[in-house]
């Protein structure tokens, strides 16, 4: 950001600000139900965490008001701050702003920068060795990579802002399912095939996996989210 100084007629800059107190909790809750330490339903004990936490009512319910904006906890009138339970509509509607995002970014990627392209590769590299090693919810987080990567081929700070978010929410869709090694397994091939089609310069392949990917992986959640809402899953 910069203003000018008159007396020079030059632009002098300003330092931006430090992120508040209630942001930095934000980032601490953001974390814990990504990762899955507050599953998706549960109720967020204001009490607790602010003991937890060492911070004020306040403070804490800023940071609350900063994740209700990014869809991952829910305030519910006279019962509290919930983290959200994603439904099946839910899930629709990511897959079509991730269609927008990172089908797009593989779409135009006639030329990305190589280490972009390399970050698709480390992250199908860590998919493999989490899956050998048998830790499947490690094979999800090296799947969030995967396609927060390829987001980060359109080389668009705002475009990986976005996908952060997305991916965020599509972790709890995950979570609800509790099953990483049926939704994440199938897909670490594919993974694989995508990245050797960017490397090689065919992004128009590798988009048309991509959409086949997306499309399967959308089918697949929602027909297991539709199943459970039958059921009167929670």
């Amino acid at each position: 950001m910069t203003a000018t100084d008159d007396r020079v007629g030059r632009p002098t800059r300003r330092l931006l600000p430090l992120p508040s107190q209630a942001e930095r909790v934000a980032e601490l809750l953001r974390e814990a139900v990504i990762d899955g330490d507050h599953p998706p339903g549960r109720r967020l004990s204001e009490e607790r965490l602010c003991e937890e936490l060492g911070v004020s009512r306040n403070t804490l319910r800023e940071a609350f008001r900063l994740l209700v904006r990014e869809r991952l906890v829910v305030h519910q009138m006279h019962r509290g701050v919930f983290v959200t339970l994603p439904t099946t509509e839910d899930v629709r509607d990511l897959f079509r702003a991730r269609r927008s995002l990172e089908l797009t970014a593989v779409q135009r990627a006639a030329d990305p920068a190589p280490e972009a392209v390399a970050a698709v590769g480390r992250a199908v590299d860590e998919g493999e060795a989490a899956r050998d090693a048998g830790d499947w919810w490690g094979v999800g987080t090296a799947n969030m990579h995967f396609h927060q990567a390829l987001a980060g081929l359109a080389g668009s700070t705002r475009v990986d802002e976005f996908m952060s978010r997305v991916l965020a929410e599509t972790r709890l869709v995950f979570h609800v399912m509790d099953a990483p090694r049926e939704f994440h397994a199938p897909y670490l091939d594919w993974n694989r095939r995508i990245h050797t089609l960017l490397a090689g310069g065919d992004h128009t392949a590798a988009a048309a996996e991509l959409e086949a990917y997306l499309d399967t992986s959308e089918e697949q959640l929602t027909t297991a989210f539709l199943a459970r809402e039958a059921g009167g899953g929670d």
